[in-house]
């Protein structure tokens, strides 16, 4: 330390030569710090990666967050990884809060493979897929009703086998009837994030799926943002599926 007279002190150095190993010290430690930051994020992209390639449905993003450390960005770590595959040939993809990896769509006619349907779809049974893709939740009266026809109870089963379409729930109205929706292997089979990327009026009208004589006072419904029970919907229970014959009535409880 420098006197007042601008002398070394006793123990015979200045403050200022400590400066520079200082400084050169909390570099050393932030570089190492950072270091340590780049690890576990690298560590995180390759615990997701893994967890979604792993399974062969999409991975709930709650799911990935509960297999990563505590406290890690979940979203930040999936739109890296989103970002790496955009340009590869297999892309990571959003699928209703899920994420799952699928074959770049300009390549999918290079593997695409030969599957055989246990059902086709019928017309009717398309009609009743749309209804309830963007009216649900939607009963099958409501159904009825928009198509101006009866619905068979077996274009519902046929729809309910394919996984596109499930029972939601029941409508609080006399007779509590079954609603129906869409599910999550509907929106991946169509290639849809969320129910709000199905397509809009101009959309369909250019694919010729809508008639060009359309009543002027048409408009599109609008889809939910996402699955969750209406207000007016209970959930279904296991006595509503034994009710509806979809379980077998459970035995008596041993004691």
């Amino acid at each position: 330390m420098m006197t007042d007279s601008g002398q070394p002190n006793a123990v015979g150095y200045d403050d200022s030569d400590m400066e520079p190993d200082t400084v050169a010290s909390d570099d050393a430690d932030s570089a190492a710090v950072e270091k340590l930051r780049e690890r576990a994020l690298a560590e995180a992209i390759r615990i997701a990666e893994a967890l979604v390639f792993a399974s062969a449905t999409p991975v709930a993003e709650k799911m990935i967050a509960e297999k990563l450390p505590r406290g890690t960005d979940v979203a930040d770590i999936m739109a890296r990884l989103e970002r790496a595959y955009s340009t590869r040939g297999v892309n990571l993809v959003r699928v209703a809060g899920a994420w799952a990896f699928r074959t770049a769509a300009d390549l999918s006619f290079l593997v695409r493979q030969e599957q055989t349907e246990v059902r086709k779809l019928s017309r009717a049974g398309l009609e009743v897929m749309a209804i309830i893709a963007y009216h649900q939740p939607v009963t099958r009266a409501e159904i009825e009703e928009i198509r101006g026809v009866a619905t068979s109870k077996g274009t519902l089963d046929v729809l309910l086998e394919t996984g596109w379409v499930r029972m939601r729930g029941r409508r609080r109205t006399p007779g509590r009837p079954v609603t129906y929706g869409t599910t999550m292997e509907f929106l991946d089979h169509f290639g849809l994030e969320e129910l709000r990327d199905l397509p809009g009026m101009d959309e369909l009208k250019g694919a010729g799926l809508l008639s060009s004589r359309i009543p002027a006072n048409f408009s599109m419904p609008q889809p939910p943002a996402n699955d969750d029970l209406s207000e007016d919907e209970d959930p279904i229970t296991q006595m509503d599926l034994e009710e509806l014959g979809l379980l077998s009535p459970m035995g008596d409880e041993e004691e």
